[in-house]
């Protein structure tokens, strides 16, 4: 579970440029220097979880890359932050925008909404989209969260109507995201579209009467200390919940330490556990087009990674440039990336490497 300092002294332990610091520190001054995001504790008996030499190998080696777009590494294990380190400018207070990893979080927030204002994720969407058309009455909500709503959206192709381009070049984005036909049985296919979490974000904040960030800061954010935030909004008065939210690298750790506590912050639940855990199933099997992952789940991705001769399963979210919360349940630990390679084919496969370089070095 999450743990607040107390007001005694707690021993904080970074791994910080070129070495490991152990260093009391008070308890009044760790919340300063934590201005984002849940307070973890940390303690020298995390040393030995993690092989100091190899860490600050890779992180000297990815000051030194030469992209110089990857802005931050948190990574946080049996509830203690055992290691971060931030690049080229950015600091444990930069707000990042974590781009598509954001579908994931609105996912997190379907599932706080199902708790309190809709029914099930096997309602139509028309339950909630007012003034639907009738091609899409068939469309449920978890034929939204597994991109598999059979809308013609397609983020790998430009030239579907439901692109995520023509999103953005709408000046009304409901207007738009009903205007795009239904070309095949929803639940039969994935397709990676940005349109699916849109009107997932967009039922949230129907059935709530709420902005989705409005009802993220109450709901999600709040119980995990999570106070500054930025989210994009777009015409007409909505959120996107596809994307564009900006939070710190340790809020990003802190959404994925939830969600592996299984939905439980302190004594505190927030997500039911059968949520987390169909946001986490292998659903849809998606290995055929996406090399990253095996499959997905409720806008959740799943990879079982090589490791030393083993295989570990690996849940994440993604999101353009290689911004990632990567949670490892047979570890207890969760890592966190930012990076600002926004379209840029190295963002992927570096977070990717430096999952496994961190995988590789825990004891």
């Amino acid at each position: 579970m999450f743990r607040k300092p107390s007001l005694l002294c707690v021993a904080a332990l970074f791994l910080v440029g070129d070495a490991v610091r152990t260093t009391p520190i008070d308890a009044a001054v760790l919340a300063a220097d934590e201005p984002n995001g849940i307070r973890w504790t940390a303690s020298p008996s995390q040393e030995a979880s993690i092989d100091k030499v190899a860490i600050q190998t890779l992180y000297k080696e990815m000051e030194l890359e030469p992209h110089h777009d990857l802005k931050g590494i948190v990574v946080v294990r049996d509830g203690k932050l055992i290691s971060e380190h931030y690049f080229n400018g950015d600091s444990a207070a930069t707000l990042h925008d974590i781009r598509s990893a954001t579908k994931s979080i609105t996912s997190l927030l379907m599932g706080i909404a199902i708790a309190k204002n809709i029914r099930s994720v096997n309602d139509p969407i028309a339950f909630y989209l007012h003034d639907l058309p009738h091609d899409k009455k068939e469309i449920r909500i978890q034929d939204l969260l597994t991109m598999r709503s059979g809308l013609d959206a397609n983020d790998e192709d430009p030239s579907t109507p439901g692109n995520e381009d023509k999103l953005d070049d709408s000046t009304d984005w409901i207007k738009t995201a009903y205007a795009v036909p239904v070309v095949r049985p929803p639940g039969e296919m994935y397709l990676y579209c940005s349109l699916n979490a849109f009107l997932a974000g967009a039922i949230v904040e129907n059935a709530t009467g709420q902005s989705l960030d409005s009802f993220a800061k109450q709901n999600l954010f709040a119980p995990l200390g999570i106070h500054e935030f930025r989210w994009r909004h777009v015409p007409v008065n909505r959120t996107t919940g596809q994307g564009n939210l900006e939070i710190t690298a340790r809020d990003a750790a802190a959404i994925g330490e939830l969600v592996l506590n299984n939905g439980i912050v302190g004594d505190h639940r927030v997500l039911s556990h059968d949520w987390i855990a169909n946001s986490l199933a292998s659903l849809v099997s998606i290995s055929q087009s996406d090399s990253y992952a095996d499959s997905y789940g409720y806008m959740w991705y799943t990879k079982a990674e090589s490791i030393k001769g083993s295989k570990i399963t690996v849940h994440f979210a993604s999101g353009n440039g290689g911004n990632k919360i990567y949670i490892v349940p047979s570890l207890h630990m969760v890592v966190a990336i930012t990076s600002s390679a926004y379209g840029k084919p190295w963002g992927q496969r570096r977070s990717q490497s430096i999952l496994l370089r961190l995988l590789a070095a825990v004891n």
